[in-house]
């Protein structure tokens, strides 16, 4: 496995356009006494924290939420948001790179690299897993990118 797996990460701009082609809702949010809407392609990384959720968005803020990190996986959308280890889950839209790492030796570790600058480690459990979704969600990109170009020259 190389970092080469990825082709360059996206500005954030394509970001949002592909975030619309691939039908991210807002994500409701509780905080106290009241519900906030949070656009779910700012959403860089989820990271669990016991019975609460930090949220690491695109602008560089944090925010915990009294929710488990299962309780917000299943409100996040599966073809962008991938569950890489107990403790965090990663948006697609802002994979760097994939790394890996021969910490023991025969036993190799995949860990990613985000735009925002995190490198989160993927459990040895999940990595043929999250492989297979971050191809599954190139193929998707390029599928959606053809079909966008065959629009624009059709008009």
């Amino acid at each position: 496995m190389k970092a080469a797996l990825l082709a360059k990460p996206l500005s954030f701009a394509h970001v949002e356009q592909i975030a619309q082609q691939f039908d991210m809702p807002d994500l409701t949010l509780p905080f106290w006494g009241y519900r906030k809407k949070m656009p779910m392609h700012n959403i860089v990384r989820l990271e669990g924290e016991g019975n609460y959720t930090v949220f690491h968005f695109a602008d560089g803020s944090r925010l915990m939420v009294s929710l488990t990190l299962k309780k917000m996986e299943s409100r996040l959308s599966p073809k962008v948001f991938v569950r890489l280890h107990k403790k965090n889950i990663i948006n697609l839209l802002y994979l760097e790179g994939v790394h890996p790492e021969n910490s023991f030796p025969g036993r190799p570790q995949l860990s990613v690299s985000l735009v925002n600058g995190d490198r989160v480690e993927v459990s040895r459990r999940k990595a043929s897993r999250f492989i297979k979704q971050v191809k599954g969600f190139q193929q998707e990109v390029v599928q959606q990118k053809t079909e966008a170009i065959a629009n624009v020259l059709a008009a």
